[in-house]
């Protein structure tokens, strides 16, 4: 009986680095967003996709508290919630005309229909859905969302989850977003982008 040839173990295994040239290859120039609620670990994640696919990283917050020249919650306390969206719905106007690159939103940002249409035409949009046990315990980590500033985190976080979820369900691609290494989410990223963005194929 002939067997058949062994293949070495490192040529059946995935290559990270061809596969991040594909998927950049596969994106066209597009961007890559990044949408979820607060705690779904769009910065982090975003942040690593961009290294593994050689990109610059833009988180939309930071960027707006840059345009404004202050914090995400004193705009909200000095300004209110309705001139943040409009303002956030510019910036991420203003940075979907710039160069390729990966850009983390924020939660509220992909519920204006305007920008969900910019973000069609511009780029492929990733959701990372955490489940509320997961979101509760990484936002409270933090003291500054201001839309959490009423106490009870976990009554408006499922508020919002019932609000926003069939709305990022639109979204190109789903990861979910677990308790696990970020590399580990990345790498799922990585996988699902492939496989939305080349169908049939073996990724």
């Amino acid at each position: 009986m002939i067997e058949p040839p062994v293949r070495p173990l490192a040529a059946a295994l995935p290559d990270p680095a061809e596969d991040a040239a594909r998927l950049r290859g596969l994106l066209c120039g597009r961007h890559l967003v990044l949408v979820g609620l607060m705690g779904a670990g769009k910065t982090s994640v975003g942040r690593r996709l961009a290294q593994r696919l050689g990109l610059s990283f833009i988180d939309s917050d930071h960027a707006i508290e840059e345009s404004a020249n202050m914090s995400i919650p004193d705009f909200f306390a000095l300004r209110g919630e309705a001139e943040f969206r409009a303002g956030e719905k510019r910036v991420i106007a203003r940075l979907l005309n710039e160069p390729q690159q990966v850009i983390a939103t924020g939660g509220g940002a992909y519920m204006d229909g305007e920008t969900r249409k910019r973000v069609r035409e511009k780029a492929v949009s990733l959701w990372l859905k955490a489940e509320l046990p997961i979101l509760l315990r990484r936002v409270q980590k933090r003291q500054d969302r201001p839309l959490l500033a009423n106490g009870d985190a976990e009554a408006t976080l499922k508020a919002l989850m019932d609000k926003r979820y069939p709305v990022y369900a639109e979204a190109d691609v789903v990861v979910a977003s677990l308790d696990q290494p970020h590399d580990v989410m990345v790498e799922a990223a990585l996988t699902a982008l492939l496989a939305f963005l080349e169908p049939g194929a073996d990724a």
